[in-house]
């Protein structure tokens, strides 16, 4: 069963961290657009779109969530979203330019299905882009510390990023082109983009599909 308890009883926490929390917001928009320069998006999808927080800004126009309430948010933002399992999306195969994950694969119910499903969607020469809190970060050990009182990540499964990287290698035709970090603190603030990781809590990693 997908973990879709907490945002249909919480929909509105959810919204609220995004204004409370505006600048890690902002922070994480930035990293994404960082690495999406000249990637295709026009025809690309959201896995775990929830309220449309990414797809918007991002410019993606479609949408897959498994939580009813999240989707009629997405919906007022206009995404085209429809109701699915990152597990078995109801969309053809080699039917997008790009996929997109952003902090959904510590939610899924089998993490490998979901990146087999990531890539199974996209076109020969399409990109995916996976974002995540690393599970060995600043952040990520908070999170972890406090999952039992967290309305959202007391069923989560944390990742580091060497972990996702050989995930994604080992079980899919997908190969990394860049990774890029940010959120290099715990103080709500505005943080930059920087290439690479293993200093940001927030990661993003831009695989491209042969």
């Amino acid at each position: 069963m997908a973990k879709i308890e907490p945002f249909e009883r919480f929909t509105n926490h959810y919204e609220d961290w995004f204004e409370k929390n505006k600048p890690l917001y902002i922070s994480e928009l930035r990293l994404l657009k960082f690495l999406l320069k000249g990637v295709p998006v026009k025809r690309g999808l959201e896995i775990g779109v929830g309220s449309g927080r990414f797809a918007a800004p991002l410019g993606i126009p479609y949408g897959v969530d498994p939580s009813p309430k999240m989707l009629k948010i997405a919906k007022r933002r206009g995404i085209k979203a429809v109701r699915g399992i990152a597990e078995s999306l109801p969309i053809g195969s080699e039917t997008v330019d790009f996929s997109l994950m952003v902090t959904t694969i510590c939610f899924v119910d089998d993490p490998i299905a979901a990146l087999v499903e990531a890539e199974r969607i996209l076109l020969p020469g399409g990109y995916f882009l996976i974002a995540f809190v690393d599970k060995n970060s600043p952040l990520g050990r908070i999170y972890e510390a406090k999952r039992n009182r967290s309305k959202f990540y007391g069923e989560a499964t944390f990742f580091g990023t060497e972990e996702l990287i050989s995930a994604v290698e080992q079980n899919t035709s997908l190969r990394l082109i860049k990774a890029g970090q940010t959120i290099f603190g715990t103080d709500v603030r505005e943080y930059p983009p920087k290439e690479g990781y293993g200093e940001g809590s927030f990661v993003a990693l831009l695989f491209g599909k042969p």
